[in-house]
């Protein structure tokens, strides 16, 4: 059996200084790397001074730019192909929040994930298919992928709180009440914000709402 490939990126650790009693994941979108996401760690610390915010990049090199990572290959945006990649990267995704959980001491009730585009479709796939329930999920801007078979593999049902932009060019809107129906279909408790004239990024408004969400998933 080959061997995962295995996911590193950049650590803020808790602002209390102290060990963390939260993790946080971040995944970003396709092209970026870890340190895309990682900025948005000042935006939440201050609220979460226990939690430690970890941005793994991406497994693969991203095959549509000289730079940037993936978690797939967009290259075929069928849905078959689309499915096909979120399923191949999600084991390498999933040994390495165990292994996060881990080598900090916590519990999946005490780790939340925040994904962004790519980053947002891979933690719908992998949070609701873990067999312990994650204390919940952030997605910017993405997409459920798999929601055709999620009922029959869904094994715990962390909240999640989806946000999107009504302007979207790149992950359209209309992906954005077909994850909600999708989640909502399988027992998920989901909170929904669109972010008026917002495109493919992350106003201060979904910046706000994330950082309520994240204070009180993570509050037990």
């Amino acid at each position: 059996m080959a061997l995962l490939p295995s996911l590193s990126g950049p650590v803020r650790k808790p602002a209390s200084g102290g060990k963390p009693r939260q993790l946080i994941v971040l995944l970003h979108g396709v092209g970026a790397d870890g340190h895309d996401l990682i900025g948005l760690t000042p935006y939440w610390a201050p609220a979460l001074p226990d939690a430690e915010f970890v941005s793994p990049d991406a497994p693969f090199p991203c095959d549509m730019a000289p730079y940037g990572r993936q978690w797939f290959s967009l290259q075929d945006r069928s849905p078959s192909a689309i499915l096909g990649g979120v399923r191949a990267a999600a084991p390498i995704l999933d040994a390495f929040l165990d292994e996060a959980l881990a080598a900090r001491g916590l519990d999946a009730s005490q780790l939340a994930l925040v994904g962004f585009s790519q980053g947002t479709m891979m933690s719908l796939y992998v949070g609701p298919r873990r067999a312990k329930a994650l204390a919940g999920i952030v997605g910017y801007s993405g997409a459920l992928i798999g929601a055709d078979t999620l009922a029959q593999e869904i094994r715990s049902r962390p909240p999640v709180l989806l946000v999107h932009g009504d302007a979207d060019e790149i992950v359209p809107p209309q992906a954005f009440p077909l994850a909600v129906k999708g989640l909502k279909a399988a027992g998920v408790v989901v909170e929904e914000l669109i972010c008026p004239g917002v495109g493919h990024s992350i106003d201060e408004a979904g910046l706000r709402r994330g950082g309520e969400f994240l204070r009180r998933v993570l509050a037990g």
